[in-house]
C-alpha cells in the first residue's frame, strides 16, 4: 500500500529552482521512501510539530505532512529551511 504524493504550490516553486541532479533525487526519494513509508522521516518539533522530514542534500529538506486517512503525502516545502 502506498502513498499518494502531493504538491502545495510553495513546494513547486522550491522544485523549479532545483538543479536536474536534485530533482532526480528527489523523485526518487518520494518514490521509494516517502510513498511506501512516511513515517520514516524525522518527526519535527515546535512551530513545525505535525510535519516530517527528509534530508534532500546538505541544506535542503523535503518537509511533508502525513494525512493517513486518505493515503495522502503532502509536501509543503522541498528546499532550505534556512537563509536563502
Amino acid at each position: 500500500m502506498s502513498y499518494q504524493i502531493r504538491f502545495t504550490k510553495r513546494a513547486d516553486k522550491d522544485i523549479k529552482k532545483l538543479s536536474p541532479k536534485l530533482k532526480a533525487k528527489l523523485q526518487e526519494i518520494l518514490r521509494k521512501r516517502i510513498a511506501v513509508n512516511p513515517f520514516s522521516g524525522k518527526a519535527l518539533l515546535g512551530d513545525l510539530k505535525g510535519y516530517y522530514s527528509v534530508r534532500l542534500s546538505y541544506k535542503d529538506r523535503i518537509i511533508y505532512s502525513i494525512h493517513e486517512e486518505e493515503l495522502i503525502v503532502m509536501v509543503v516545502r522541498a528546499k532550505t529551511h534556512y537563509g536563502e
